[in-house]
């Protein structure tokens, strides 16, 4: 079986990833990895700080930082700064565009977003994920709606001018009237951006659990549906562009630099337990243990990391389910020229299907879902990623080794 065609990485700008793990409380939907031991913080510093320093790619050019969790905003502003010298002095970033830090309202202070803005931070994204009191204790929030109101407001207050706003809608009860109070009360703000999420019920979670107790009555799907249609046509007339699934922007500018090395591909480091890394054709991670991750640099040894070189199927897979996530859809261009295809040809038969239902439309460079598409993303991304069409499609190229 003959390799992928590979994606020109070097001359691609990289992104890093820095995962801070830790919370105060877990929020009961959130299967991301944190801890609530604040105690740990000094000594997860100094470990990640020295990660850091070991990073090796002096071939990339690096032009987004992304500090994530967890919940970062526990860190103070001396700390953040630490941890951006650090990186500073190891990379290139000679280039470097985009600082982000996710913020939870329930964790901040005037003073703390003054010193991100010092330390080199350019770009928030705050946890609003509603601006109803109700909603925020069915999600197990920490802040309250007043604590959002105060956190814009400092935010402005310091500086920030490209700053995100998060938002789930799909809770329990809610409808198209009380979202649309949540989304009137976050363009009142003009953020720059907003990321809108379905609530999912992701599998081991508290929030799974009460469902699978009975413990709510959650949306149809009919009704989350209508909900999402709802959040497109509002920030649709209110200015703000879609761009992902999730994600709508007042610009292009205010698009996220960063994230979109997710969606297409490009080249990422992570640091910090559970953090995943992407440099073609190779994808890695720590092992999501905080206390396991100071131990090996107290003892001067690297993390313990896993890591897999991505298959064909794989990335054929992947390109497939993020290009449908974009709203300018799957670059079919790039798709034939790394596994040597037809994406139109291979795909005829699925594509003939759903542009007759509305659901998908193609130019000349591009596959993209229609808005009723995204809708039924998971579903027609799986028609186009079965496991018997891409075994078809591997016997008929004499193709490759994939990647999702």
């Amino acid at each position: 079986m003959t390799n992928t065609k590979p994606f020109r990485h070097k001359s691609e700008p990289a992104g890093l990833y820095v995962h801070i793990p830790f919370c105060l409380k877990k929020c009961p939907y959130c299967d991301f990895y944190s801890i609530t031991d604040s105690s740990l913080q000094h000594d997860f510093t100094s470990a990640l700080i020295s990660e850091i320093r070991m990073i090796k790619y002096p071939e990339f050019l690096f032009d987004t930082i992304y500090i994530g969790g967890g919940t970062p905003s526990l860190l103070d502003a001396r700390t953040i700064s630490q941890i951006l010298d650090a990186s500073k002095t190891v990379l290139n970033t000679s280039d470097l565009t985009e600082i982000t830090i996710e913020i939870n309202p329930g964790t901040i202070v005037n003073k703390k977003l003054i010193g991100y803005r010092e330390a080199g931070i350019n770009r928030i994204n705050i946890g609003v994920q509603s601006f109803q009191e109700k909603n925020l204790k069915f999600l197990g929030r920490i802040h309250t709606v007043g604590d959002t109101e105060q956190s814009i407001q400092w935010a402005r207050d310091a500086g920030f001018k490209n700053i995100g706003l998060d938002i789930i809608y799909g809770i329990p009860g809610q409808t198209r009237d009380l979202l649309l109070n949540d989304l009137k009360k976050a363009i009142e703000y003009r953020p720059e951006h907003l990321s809108c999420y379905m609530l999912t019920y992701e599998h081991g979670t508290p929030l799974e659990k009460d469902l699978k107790n009975g413990a709510f009555n959650p949306l149809t799907e009919k009704q989350v549906g209508d909900l999402f249609l709802l959040t497109l046509e509002f920030l649709s007339k209110n200015g703000y562009h879609q761009y992902e699934v999730s994600n709508f922007a007042l610009s292009k500018r205010s698009r996220s630099r960063h994230n979109r090395k997710y969606w297409s591909f490009g080249p990422y480091i992570g640091v910090g337990p559970s953090a995943h890394s992407y440099i073609y054709p190779e994808r890695s991670w720590n092992k999501a243990d905080v206390s396991g991750y100071i131990e090996k640099f107290n003892s001067g040894q690297r993390p313990d990391r896993k890591k897999e070189i991505l298959t064909t199927e794989q990335m054929m897979i992947e390109m497939i389910y993020l290009g449908f996530r974009k709203v300018r859809g799957i670059n079919t261009d790039k798709f034939n020229d790394m596994f040597q295809l037809d994406f139109n040809q291979i795909f005829k038969n699925e594509l003939d299907q759903y542009r007759k239902k509305g659901l998908v439309r193609t130019t000349d460079k591009y596959c993209s879902l229609t808005q009723d598409g995204f809708l039924f993303l998971d579903s027609i991304a799986s028609a186009f990623i079965s496991k018997d069409l891409i075994k078809n499609k591997k016997n008929t190229m004499n193709s490759r080794e994939a990647i999702c």
